[in-house]
């Protein structure tokens, strides 16, 4: 037994043993408004409690108070247990700096000077808490210890997407530092559809789906939406709730959310000022919350608008209408990727019926994929720099050539060039409502799509007006094509059926 427990277990073991009674008894925390008070765990706080596993992952509305309680588990461990390493990663350098003042500091500060004397501090740090009976809580943008017994990742969503780099780094570095049966939080409010906060949600909330038997190396999803937090109702009166929300509210009565007028009127008011980000910040559901436009996602809205209008679904081939294409093409035959969009236009709409990309092939290649799909083709829309630039040093014609040798008959065009990526962008955006995705072949288009988003500014924490270059920008520049270049087309389509394919020759007469 510790040297804490020695000394405290003899006023009342039943108490002082027990975690549950030292959260409700032992801490004091500042809230929100700036007052010192005794802590004790809110509803959401206490579900978590009692559900507790080894790896959690927290899908979450705003003001739950989940870092506040997940940090103070983190103290209970390292006060009352020895040779604990707790560590905790926040978002950025000042997050982390607060963190620690407000929900390390701060609650240890304030416990019974009996257990401060027993277990007391070695260092006077502004990031890490070292203790005299050998356990240590750190907070930073990083963790570096070899082994931690509990890991607390915060705000993992707004990593993912603002460095994905890093949330690699924590996903293959931070969380293997800590070894199987220890304990694991990661809490975000959601930040987009994609990044490693989206896909560790993903898994975690099939295998809950599947109602699949956890191991200690599996996380348990936990999602706690804004109309389970009490505080969140409003007087209904003067507050007009307009059909456009009637309806919403009668889509989540049909998932069992049956919502009374006053947490209506709330979520009303709410959303007056939270605009595309109530759904992220204020979820009702996990599949709305990965929805909602967020800051920096080029696309952000116009996805969004995507989905709510139903645009994203399945698209049938209409064998009358030809199928256009649009490309981004790769830096060499043997590196870079090549992304391609199928697109008709048919009464109206911009129907996106497929999309596929590949890395480090020949042009062949992706003929033959074009090909293969049985469409009848009307016009190849490809960037400018396919009429000079060339697939490698001994070649002597320019890619846009190569692609007519190897489609003969086809009809190839080049987009003109612009001298503002931004230009592009809100040209692509101008047709953007008027686009429809197939959701199963072009999946890994949307995805990217979702997910393509402007460079952050670590020293502003602003994003810049210029896209960051990753692996959703092929597909994304293949879509600008469409933006810029696209235009109607009253030409005879080439017949898919008048050509062969041969692997390694061009396409021959049949």
């Amino acid at each position: 037994m510790n040297p804490v427990s020695n000394a405290v277990l003899k006023l009342n073991p039943n108490e002082w043993g027990d975690r549950r009674w030292r959260l409700n008894n032992l801490y004091w925390i500042i809230t929100e408004f700036g007052k010192r008070i005794k802590f004790a765990p809110n509803e959401a706080q206490t579900q978590l409690l009692d559900d507790l596993w080894y790896l959690n992952i927290i899908l979450k509305a705003r003001q739950r108070g989940f870092s506040t309680f997940i940090d103070l588990l983190g103290i209970d461990l390292a006060v009352f247990a020895p040779n604990q390493t707790v560590g905790v990663i926040a978002h950025g350098l000042r997050e982390a700096q607060v963190m620690f003042k407000t929900k390390v500091k701060f609650p240890y500060d304030n416990l019974p000077d009996g257990i401060r004397e027993v277990v007391s501090p070695l260092n006077d740090s502004m990031h890490e808490l070292s203790l005299s009976n050998g356990s240590s809580v750190y907070v930073g943008t990083s963790m570096r210890s070899a082994t931690v017994q509990f890991l607390h990742v915060s705000e993992f969503g707004k990593i993912s997407r603002r460095d994905p780099d890093k949330a690699k780094e924590i996903v293959s570095g931070s969380f293997n530092a800590v070894h199987p049966g220890q304990m694991i939080f990661v809490e975000s409010t959601a930040e987009g559809r994609g990044g490693e906060f989206f896909d560790m949600c993903e898994l975690a909330q099939n295998k809950k789906r599947s109602a699949t038997a956890l191991t200690p190396m599996d996380f348990r999803f936990h999602f706690f939406p804004w109309w389970t937090d009490p505080k969140n109702v409003l007087d209904p009166q003067g507050v007009v709730i307009g059909q456009a929300w009637e309806k919403y509210f009668k889509e989540l009565e049909g998932q069992g959310i049956k919502l009374n007028l006053a947490q209506k009127a709330w979520y009303v008011k709410k959303a007056e000022l939270q605009k595309d980000r109530m759904k992220s910040e204020y979820p009702s559901t996990p599949k709305e919350a990965f929805e909602a436009a967020v800051d920096g996602m080029i696309y952000g809205k116009e996805m969004a608008r995507a989905r709510t209008e139903g645009r994203i679904c399945h698209i049938p081939y209409n064998r009358s209408v030809p199928v256009n294409t649009f490309w981004d093409l790769g830096l060499s035959k043997t590196s870079g990727t090549t992304a391609i969009w199928c697109h008709q236009h048919v009464a109206y709409q911009h129907r996106f019926l497929n999309s596929y990309e590949s890395h480090g092939q020949s042009l062949d290649h992706y003929v033959k994929w074009l090909l293969d799909t049985g469409y009848v083709f009307g016009t190849h829309y490809v960037p400018h720099d396919a009429g000079v630039r060339r697939l490698g040093k001994s070649d002597t014609k320019p890619w846009v050539e190569s692609l007519r040798e190897l489609m003969p008959g086809h009809t190839f065009e080049l987009v003109p060039v612009i001298d503002e990526i931004y230009k592009g962008i809100n040209q692509t955006k101008s047709k953007f409502d008027e686009c429809c995705f197939d959701e199963e072949r072009c999946a890994d288009g949307i995805k990217a799509l979702d997910n393509y988003q402007y460079e952050f500014d670590e020293a502003t924490g602003t994003f810049r007006t210029t896209p960051r270059h990753d692996w959703t920008s092929n597909y994304a520049d293949a879509l600008r094509q469409f933006g810029q270049g696209w235009r109607s087309e009253n030409r005879p389509p080439a017949r898919r059926d008048s050509y062969r394919y041969r692997p390694g020759r061009s396409a021959q007469s049949a």
